[in-house]
């Protein structure tokens, strides 16, 4: 039976780089920075004092006041992706529809501020100071719950959780459901707020965090020699993933096509990879098998990139071991340089800055390679973005506890990819 083809019809983001499609992927193309001082809470108390904040939202402006302090902010970011998505698609949902639309949406670490301050309220205030809202606040599945009832969204809903690989998880699993016939469409994505100084904290004190606080936009330079560490941030990516006769049916503007998936674990540590990239390799060629593609095929990669010490070198690795001399071939960068890591909710905003450069025909740069790691020696397109051909490209996600996500995505081309 021939395989049902599955296309991107809608996009919503919100990340340090902008609050729409246009304005993030306009930032990131020009290679203007997101990463800044830390403005919503005081990080006197910390030694990092820098993240990649999403700026100027307001979540009762999108939600009114009452449902803004019923939802945590995992859930507010991911809500305001979310309507941006449908409302780009045009896809209405009614009564004849509804149970064939579907939302699945993930978050590494789900609503930890509220879990954070309402542990403090217990400890300072007594066990009547906790609000009854605290779990479902604070669960996982709250984004892709929440979503689904202000849609009315009743087909297959489920959150996926895979640290930073969770944003290709949703999309790619999403996209089988698609391809097997269960759902003519699914809004998937991924949505992140930890942004919050307890997890700051932590990061810091397992070293995986960049500490230069006198140069925060400089801080985040994946593949660079000088790199420190990654930089925390926050945001959300939404898609609305279609099957394509539903799509064409209803006169649908069509982004993209989703043409591989590929997932694997490494089994090996709670957060460092692989050091000889064989479980991201893998990923690599079973989304490549996925979407029936050789490495000839792909244009570009936007890479996990991360700017930690052993990411970078074993990602590098990863892409060698997969793509052999033709990843010498490839233009990639690793757009974190300029929006930090959203860790559960980078997955989903790479996959549209991925698809924004296929739009465009544009790769974007990673910022701050200013001294190549000898041991990261792809084509990791410094500093300035270039213009080139793309009609197939990669994203890779890959995550604490060795999770490895990898999608494909093509530009739509009637008779079959490019």
């Amino acid at each position: 039976m021939e395989r049902r083809r599955v296309v991107v019809t809608g996009m919503g983001i919100i990340c340090p780089t902008g609050n729409t499609v246009d304005e993030a992927w306009t930032n990131a193309a020009a290679g203007k920075t997101g990463i800044g001082p830390i403005t919503r809470f005081d990080t006197s108390h910390l030694e990092n004092h820098f993240g990649g904040e999403v700026k100027n939202f307001n979540p009762e402006d999108v939600l009114g006041r009452r449902e803004a302090r019923r939802t945590d902010r995992v859930t507010q970011l991911g809500l305001y992706a979310a309507r941006q998505a449908m409302d780009d698609s045009g896809l209405v949902i009614t009564e004849e529809n509804r149970y064939d639309v579907g939302c699945v949406m993930g978050s590494g670490i789900g609503g930890i501020e509220t879990i954070f301050e309402s542990i403090k309220s217990f400890i300072e205030r007594g066990a009547k100071a906790v609000s009854p809202l605290l779990v479902p606040m604070m669960l996982p599945d709250s984004p892709s719950s929440k979503v689904s009832m202000a849609f009315g969204l009743r087909g297959p809903n489920f959150a996926i959780s895979t640290a930073c690989a969770t944003g290709n998880n949703c999309i790619g699993e999403a996209t089988e459901i698609i391809r097997r016939g269960d759902a003519k469409a699914i809004l998937a994505g991924s949505t992140e707020a930890g942004l919050v100084d307890v997890a700051i904290a932590s990061f810091n004190n397992m070293t995986a965090i960049s500490r230069r606080n006198d140069a925060p936009e400089k801080a985040s330079r994946p593949f660079d020699r000088d790199r420190d560490g990654f930089v925390v941030a926050e945001g959300a990516g939404l898609l609305l993933l279609e099957e394509l006769e539903h799509a064409l049916e209803r006169g649908a503007k069509i982004y993209a096509e989703v043409l591989g998936y590929g997932h694997t674990s490494d089994a090996y540590h709670v957060t460092a990879p692989l050091e000889t990239g064989e479980g991201a390799a893998k990923a690599i060629e079973r989304a490549l098998e996925n979407a029936n593609l050789t490495p000839q095929d792909i244009h570009y990669i936007n890479a996990h990139g991360t700017s930690t010490p052993l990411n970078d070198k074993s990602e590098t690795l990863a892409i060698k071991k997969a793509l052999g001399e033709q990843a010498y071939e490839i233009p990639i960068s690793s757009t974190k340089s300029v929006t930090g890591h959203l860790m559960g909710g980078a997955g989903s905003v790479e996959a549209i800055f991925t698809i924004m450069a296929l739009q465009n025909n544009f790769v974007p740069p990673t910022v701050n390679l200013e001294n190549p790691d000898p041991v990261c020696d792809l084509n990791y397109t410094p500093n300035i973005g270039v213009p080139r051909e793309i009609s197939v490209a990669m994203s890779n996600s890959f995550g604490f506890g060795g999770h490895n996500a990898v999608i494909i995505v093509g530009k739509y081309n009637q008779n079959g990819h490019a």
